[in-house]
């Protein structure tokens, strides 16, 4: 990281980054509430201990990407700038060498176009627990537009926003926002009761300290950390799966009963009919450590 002044810092990003694959990625939902697209420009509002800040994310320059603070949101210390990098490099995941992903996919039949097509792209995670334990509980069963109409709902009833030049800039509900609500409190949300007592239930889980993001990545493996989130209720393998890899950045994890990794499969292999699970299994051989990223490149043909 480079300091540049008190509204701008400088990331140093790898070579095999492409930050226009990433915000095509970004992109793909119109209805999208977290964050803006703006002539290649990315903004977030973001709250880093008892401070919200607003950044401008861009990268008009070669291996450099460039957080910029809008408004009167210039971080109080460097403890809270240095929060503001951690975020932003586990975001677009600018510590993971792809190096060995991309060895790995030459050799592979499904997976060479797709590096090929998509070089640089990134697994773009959703660093909140809470925030990725939530899209991926609402999520289930329902298409991808339907999922972000019913997350907008959330936000935007229980969230807080705050708002520049015209725009609102909205932050996720926190664990406190919801643990203490009622089923009732979240009809407006037109959700089903179940995903609202399993948001609820998530919430009071996360409030009372049951459950974190350290413990899961103390789990030691990928299988350990899915037992203990699938002892919850609400999460199946599926959800799991997308929150280990999402969050917890588990290479290993592989949402297989993923209906857009079906019918990305599909697609590329040129069949009128989905792959079954075992079908995916011996089309996953060669995957071994590198299953979420395999998967999320194979997602980016669908949009």
């Amino acid at each position: 990281m480079q300091k540049e002044n008190n509204n701008e810092l400088k990331i140093f990003v790898p070579k095999e980054f492409n930050f226009n694959e990433n915000l095509k990625y970004l992109s793909r939902a119109p209805n999208e509430c977290l964050f803006h697209i703006k002539n290649q420009r990315l903004y977030k509002a973001l709250p880093i201990e008892e401070e919200t800040l607003l950044i401008e994310i861009s990268a008009d320059h070669e291996n450099v990407m460039t957080i910029r603070f809008i408004g009167d949101t210039t971080p109080s210390c460097e403890r809270i700038r240095d929060a503001v990098v951690r975020y932003v490099r586990d975001w677009f995941d600018l510590d993971r060498d792809l190096l060995p992903f991309y060895e790995m996919a030459k050799t592979d039949v499904l997976l060479n176009g797709a590096v090929g097509s998509f070089y640089g792209l990134r697994l773009m995670g959703i660093p909140d627990l809470f925030e990725a334990i939530c899209w991926g509980i609402i999520g289930q069963q329902i298409n991808l537009t339907f999922a972000y109409t019913l997350k907008r709902r959330l936000v935007e009833s229980f969230g807080r926003r705050i708002e520049y030049d015209g725009d609102d800039f909205w932050i996720f509900p926190t664990p406190n926002d919801i643990a203490a609500l009622a089923v009732e409190d979240l009809a407006g949300l037109r959700m089903t009761v179940k995903k609202c007592e399993y948001l609820i239930d998530v919430a009071q889980l996360i409030v009372e300290g049951k459950l974190t993001k350290m413990q899961l990545l103390n789990a030691g493996n990928v299988k350990n950390a899915e037992k203990m989130l699938i002892k919850i209720r609400g999460i199946g393998p599926w959800t799991a799966n997308y929150v280990l890899m999402r969050c917890l950045r588990y290479l290993s994890a592989f949402p297989i009963d993923d209906v857009g990794l079906h019918n990305a499969l599909k697609h590329l292999m040129g069949t009128e009919n989905k792959p079954t699970k075992e079908e995916i299994g011996r089309l996953a051989a060669n995957w071994t450590g590198w299953e979420s990223y395999a998967t999320f490149y194979l997602w980016r043909f669908l949009y």
